[in-house]
């Protein structure tokens, strides 16, 4: 596995992949950390390395678009607008030198900049697409699939003894309110979903699954017009 922050130019591959994890700095209820988005975006990455031919995993991007979750401390924003340009920015620079860039991302907030700049960048002409880290059927904000993942990922982060259940209806019936009035609005735990009963190893099975589609994805490179990886 190679690393981009702890290589040396010459080290650097003519076909170089470059593996970009993108996360957040968020409330994640009163049990995970508010790094959680990120460290997922970077486990999965890291995992998903020995199966990708020539990548380097750069730094994760810690900062996301997260003004749904600013009724609570400790969160910090820097909105869509400014995530497009951070993203459009990183994606002009390292395609200069890696024919094809992967952002990996661990935060639903980051979509619309997603979905901005990478057809953009595609447009002139780089190679550069975006993979979820979602779980189909997983709840949608610090409830049982994030917190199983982050029990495998980074246990000691996680404080188990403060886990409550937040809104657990389905994000669809709630959506209106949380675009209203953010998530506190919906939920004063700050958790959509109910922790209960997760695990690490439920977690352990989450991130393998999400790596091999994360790895068939990249093996495929099929695009969909958003920029994002067909699984």
């Amino acid at each position: 596995m190679t690393q981009l922050a702890g290589a040396v130019w010459p080290q650097i591959p003519e076909a170089a992949l470059l593996v970009v994890p993108l996360g957040s700095v968020e409330q994640h209820g009163h049990h995970l950390p508010l790094a959680t988005d990120t460290t997922v975006a970077a486990a999965v990455s890291r995992a998903a390395l020995p199966g990708l031919a020539d990548a380097l995993l750069a730094p994760a991007l810690p900062y996301g678009a997260s003004g749904e979750h600013e009724g609570f401390p400790g969160t910090v924003s820097i909105g869509t607008e400014a995530l497009t340009t951070v993203l459009v920015e990183l994606g002009r620079s390292a395609c200069r030198w890696a024919p094809r860039l992967l952002v990996v991302n661990g935060h639903g907030g980051n979509l619309e900049a997603l979905g901005a700049a990478v057809p953009l960048l595609r447009s002139e002409g780089r190679d550069v697409a975006w993979f979820p880290c979602g779980v189909p059927g997983g709840d949608a904000h610090a409830g049982r699939t994030e917190t199983s993942l982050m029990l495998h990922v980074e246990p000691a982060g996680v404080r188990e003894a403060d886990a409550v259940a937040g809104e657990t209806a389905p994000l669809a019936e709630i959506l209106p309110r949380l675009r209203a009035g953010g998530v506190r609005a919906v939920s004063p735990t700050g958790v959509l979903g109910d922790p209960s009963g997760a695990s690490a190893a439920e977690g352990a099975g989450l991130l393998v699954a999400i790596t091999a589609r994360l790895v068939e994805a990249v093996r495929r490179w099929e695009v969909d017009p958003a920029g994002r990886l067909r699984s």
